[in-house]
Formats: C-alpha cells, sequence, structure tokens
C-alpha cells in the first residue's frame, strides 16, 4: 500500500470521526463511552451537562462511582449490580427506567438509560451507554398517579356513600312495603268487620222492620169500614204509605246487600276464590253490557290462602274497574291458569288503549296499588298497551301449594 493511500484513508476517518463527533455532540440525549474498568473515554456535552460537570473533567473517570454509585434513597449501589456494566460485561444490551444518576452537586435526577456492548473482532471492548433525564416525566407521572388515587379515594368514598343511601332506601323501602301490606291487611280486616256488622245489625233492623210494616199494613186491611167513609180515606192513605214504606225497605236492603258485597263479597268466604273471579266477571260484563270469554283451568277443590286470595279477588277488581272507567271496550277475554306451583290471571279487552307513559306514571294509584299487592305476594304484574291496540294485563303470583 502506497504512502498516499495510507494518507488518504487516514483522512477519510479523521473526517468520519469527525461526523460523528458533531453527531454525538448535536444530540439532546447524554451519551458516554466506558472501556472495560468502566472508565469514561467519551462524553458528550449534553451529558456532561446533565452530570454537571465538564466533559474534559470526567474523561478517565469511573463512571459508576462517579454519577451511578447510590440508588435513589442513598443505598450504596455496589458496580457488580450495575446494569450498565452487566451490560458489556455479559455482552448483553440493557434498558432501565427505574433509577437515577447523581449530579456533581450530590442531587440525583430520574434517567432512563440504555447500554450497549462495543465488540470488535468478537470481543466485548467496553460499552456506549445513552441517558436521558426522565424528571419531568417521572413527576408527571407521579402527579397523574396522586390524581389517579386521590380519585379512585374519592370514587370509593361516593361508593361507600351511594351504598349507604341505598341501603337506607332499601331499608325505608322494605319498611314502606311492610306498612303498606299491613295496612292492606287491617283494611280488609276492618272490611271484613264491618261488613259483618252490617249484615247483622242494619240488615236484621231492615228484615224487622220490613216484617213490621207488613203486619201494619195486613191489620190496616182487616179494620172494618166506618160509616161516615172519612176513615176509610185515612185507611187507604195509611195502606199506601204501608207500601211505600215496603219498597223503601226493599230498596235500603238491596243497598245494604251491595255494599256488603263490595266490602267483602260473601261468595268468597262461602265458594272461595274461583267462584268469586268468575261471580265478579259475570257480575261486571252484565252491568257495563260487554261480552265475555271467561276460561278458567284450575283443579277442582283447589284453594289458597285467605290473604293471597284476597288480594287476587282485589286486584281482578281493580282491574275490571279500570275497563270500565276507562277502556270503552265491547270484549273482554279472562283466562285463570294455575300450572307449575304459578297462578296466571291474563285479562285482556279490545277497548282504546293506554300510552306506556300513562300506566307508569307515579299519579296511576290504580296500577300502582295492583303492583304493589303483586309484589308482596312475590309476583309481578305485567300491562301490555298501546292506543288504539286495547290492553293485556298479566298477574304472575307463585304459589305455595300443599
Amino acid at each position: 500500500m502506497t504512502a498516499s493511500l495510507i494518507a488518504l484513508q487516514a483522512t477519510d476517518q479523521s473526517l468520519w470521526h469527525r461526523r460523528l463527533d458533531l453527531l454525538l455532540e448535536s444530540t439532546g440525549e447524554g451519551v458516554f463511552v466506558v472501556d472495560l474498568h468502566g472508565h469514561c473515554v467519551f462524553i458528550n456535552r449534553a451529558g456532561a451537562e446533565m452530570i454537571g460537570m465538564d466533559a474534559a473533567a470526567v474523561l478517565g473517570r469511573n463512571m459508576h462511582q462517579l454519577t451511578h454509585h447510590s440508588h435513589v434513597d442513598g443505598r450504596p449501589y455496589a458496580d457488580e449490580e450495575c446494569p450498565i456494566f452487566n451490560a458489556f460485561r455479559n455482552g448483553h444490551s440493557c434498558r432501565v427506567d427505574t433509577e437515577v444518576f447523581w449530579r456533581s452537586n450530590g442531587s440525583p435526577f430520574a434517567v432512563e438509560y440504555s447500554s450497549h456492548p462495543i465488540l470488535e473482532d468478537g470481543q466485548v471492548r467496553g460499552a456506549v451507554i445513552t441517558f436521558i433525564d426522565i424528571s419531568e416525566r417521572r413527576r408527571a407521572a407521579d402527579a397523574l398517579r396522586l390524581a389517579h388515587d386521590q380519585l379512585a379515594k374519592a370514587n370509593d368514598e361516593l361508593e361507600r356513600r351511594v351504598a349507604e343511601r341505598t341501603r337506607a332506601l332499601t331499608d325505608a323501602l322494605s319498611q314502606l312495603r311492610e306498612l303498606s301490606a299491613h295496612f292492606n291487611q287491617v283494611r280488609e280486616d276492618e272490611r271484613t268487620r264491618i261488613a259483618r256488622e252490617v249484615h247483622d245489625e242494619l240488615g236484621s233492623l231492615l228484615v224487622g222492620l220490613k216484617m213490621d210494616v207488613n203486619w201494619l199494613q195486613r191489620r190496616l186491611g182487616e179494620v172494618p169500614p166506618v160509616e161516615s167513609g172519612a176513615g176509610d180515606a185515612l185507611r187507604l192513605q195509611m195502606r199506601c204509605k204501608c207500601q211505600n214504606m215496603g219498597r223503601l225497605i226493599e230498596t235500603a236492603v238491596e243497598n245494604v246487600g251491595r255494599i256488603i258485597t263490595d266490602l267483602r263479597p260473601s261468595i268468597l268466604d262461602h265458594q272461595g276464590l274461583w267462584a268469586a273471579l268468575e261471580w265478579q266477571a259475570q257480575e261486571f260484563a252484565q252491568a257495563a253490557e260487554i261480552s265475555l270469554d271467561f276460561d278458567m283451568q284450575v283443579a277442582p277443590g283447589l284453594s289458597l290462602p285467605e290473604p293471597t286470595a284476597m288480594a287476587v279477588f282485589r286486584i281482578f277488581q281493580e282491574v275490571l274497574s279500570n275497563v270500565g272507567r276507562h277502556a270503552r271496550a265491547t270484549r273482554l277475554s279472562v283466562a285463570i291458569r294455575l300450572a307449575h306451583a304459578r297462578l296466571l290471571l291474563v285479562v285482556r279487552d279490545n277497548g282504546v288503549g293506554a300510552a306506556a307513559q300513562s300506566l307508569e306514571a307515579p299519579t296511576a294509584y290504580g296500577v300502582l296499588g295492583m303492583r304493589e299487592r303483586a309484589r308482596q305476594m312475590g309476583g309481578s304484574l305485567s300491562i301490555d298497551s298501546a292506543p288504539g291496540q286495547g290492553t293485556c294485563l298479566t298477574l304472575d303470583i307463585p304459589l305455595q301449594l300443599p
């Protein structure tokens, strides 16, 4: 090889070295190179500034002892544990973002660094280390973590308060339902008592009064005529009054019977729920002058507990009342099924129907009352209706059968 060629190659190498130095100096990352003993053989200006020293003062220094000698809590960091040294000792690269470097004034700063071994002819000659100051990123992450923890704590507190309020509302609702069930039972008991007293007391008085009026009317017919004729006219007037009194008493007896039936239908006590439901449906259809399709499939002799029977009957009464007041229907269908320990009562009409929001309104007290009665029995009440499409009500109640 000629001297001129050697000189040319040396010039090219020097040019590439200068270009490499310019590249390393222009980057914002810190870069330093260590030999197998960990001594610095090169550091760029950004790296030297980050550790608070001049680049010339760093050359030849052991970089672990200079800037990586301790953990963030001040505990000594042995060089045999250092990932930087182990990287070139073992010939493997590493990347770490959980440690600190130390400045010359003794203050630490969070870093993210990478260490790559330098190989020549298959042999490790040292390592090149790049690092950046991630203090701001770490502070932002800590602030974000703190905010997240505070938010989580606030959320936990909110959930605790919501849970407490929910428990309180649940307890209040349970107490309200228990009170409603007790009120319904007290009301039914009071209705039964009043119905029996009206039947026993007022009914007996009206029957006795009717008998006395009939007796008086017969006696007036047996009195001999008076010659003057004036007595005959008075007797005739008194007999007419007796007849009018008899008709009024009969009307009063009918009204008393109707009131007793409204308070507590005797058929419910004497013949049971199934007969009472059919009787109520027939009475309603006759009074409303609509056609009735009544279909009941219940095993003969099967009876329900008195509270359940009364609740079902009251719901059925309310359904028929709503049909009579609002539906303007011409046809009514009632289906009663008892299967798999469940009672299904389905009432369908061909009336004007109603919007769903009107059935769910807080002022729909009749619907609310029926649903509450169903809930008290562990069942449910659903209503399917739309304007012009009629209404279908389904009562579904689980039963405790023998």
